[in-house]
């Protein structure tokens, strides 16, 4: 990167004072994207600070993760001193500040309006957790909004939760985006913002916008589970004679012919067409009839190997990929051939390939150095 091209958010100083995901992963897409981040801690560490994952000494690989490239100041939230301190680093003068960010919400001392008091254009995010400000977190998100009642094997009887905290990331990449916004604003009009963004808000956006909620609204009912089956096309997951396993997706006509042509079920696949007078070009008729189409291509798969499976998917159009535990894709290199990361060498975790921003510019991924130590930078 040159002199002559920054960062996008080079100049922004930005004041975290948050836990656990959403509010942290903000700030670290802010700092990859060039904003000067320093979170604020009570003295010895919020909730987080020994979160799981540890390594075997006891160090968070979860907080250094969540807080790489940020300053770290540590303080006593609860005296005059440690809130004037939060209050001072918010408001200071200069472009580029008065930005708070925090899942903190409901300290007066730390509101929008307290601190418009000292700085009129400050910014400020407050994540919540329920829509009417109740406490709440991505697990129980979740459980309220519908999701986990169709998660999981069609012939189980109870809910399953996700593993990955999915309303979690999205809050917190909806909450870096909505700062961004705000201080694009600022510098149009010069005027701060009140953003309130609810943990349970992006969870039901996100849901109304892919249909799961619009479906009970138009249609009268809700959809059903389909274990690996996925909803509306033709896709789902077989296993290999050997015990691999890949998951196949056919979303247009050319991958189902494919998928036809590698299985060798063509005169199968033409009879079954014609009985249930269906169309395979179709996606609805290809989800419709899963599960005839199920058995015609499961028994290819079970008389080969999982490598004769993945040969034969390279030569084709099929969309597919083999299932992994995560330490089968670190063994498989494929962190170290990707350029999103790049080694990383962080105290008390050790060297590691860290990812860097998803996003391109230029053909360069931006990255951070490590996580601070906790309190490093406190004055």
């Amino acid at each position: 990167m040159t002199a002559e091209q920054p960062k996008p958010l080079a100049g922004l100083r930005v004041i975290e004072v948050s836990s656990f995901v959403a509010s942290p992963l903000a700030g670290l897409t802010l700092a990859q994207l060039g904003a000067d981040v320093t979170r604020i801690d009570p003295i010895g560490g919020a909730a987080d600070v020994n979160r799981w994952p540890v390594t075997a000494d006891g160090a968070s690989i979860y907080w250094t993760g969540l807080n790489r490239g940020k300053r770290s100041i540590t303080a006593d939230l609860r005296s005059t001193e440690g809130q004037e301190l939060v209050r001072r680093l918010v408001t200071e003068p200069g472009d580029g500040g008065g930005i708070l960010l925090t899942n903190q919400a409901g300290r007066s001392w730390m509101s929008h309006e307290s601190l418009a008091e000292l700085r009129s254009d400050v910014i400020t995010c407050e994540i919540l957790g329920r829509t009417d400000g109740t406490p709440g977190v991505d697990y129980t998100v979740n459980a309220a909004l519908g999701f986990p009642s169709i998660t999981g094997p069609t012939d189980h009887a109870g809910v399953v939760n996700h593993v990955l905290p999915a309303w979690d990331v999205v809050c917190g990449l909806y909450a870096a985006l909505a700062i961004s916004s705000a201080v694009q604003r600022r510098s149009a009009t010069g005027t701060g913002a009140h953003i309130t963004l609810p943990l349970e808000d992006t969870a039901l956006a996100i849901a109304g916008t892919l249909g799961y909620l619009t479906e009970p609204q138009v249609n009268g009912s809700g959809r059903e589970g389909t274990g690996n089956d996925i909803y509306g096309t033709y896709g789902r997951d077989f296993a290999t004679s050997d015990g691999g396993r890949f998951m196949i997706v056919a979303l247009t006509p050319r991958h189902f012919r494919e998928l036809v042509e590698l299985t060798g079920v063509g005169d199968a696949v033409d009879a079954v067409e014609k009985a249930l007078d269906a169309d395979f070009r179709s996606e609805a008729d290809r989800f419709t009839h899963r599960k005839v189409l199920n058995g015609l291509f499961e028994p290819w798969f079970a008389r080969h190997t999982t490598a004769e499976v993945a040969a034969a998917l390279d030569d084709c159009a099929v969309l597919s990929e083999q299932y992994r535990t995560f330490d089968e894709v670190v063994a498989s290199g494929l962190l170290t051939r990707n350029p999103l990361f790049a080694e990383l060498d962080q105290p008390t975790i050790g060297r590691y390939l860290a990812a860097g921003l998803p996003a391109q510019f230029d053909g360069e991924h931006y990255r951070t150095g490590p996580a601070p130590e906790l309190g490093a930078d406190t004055p």
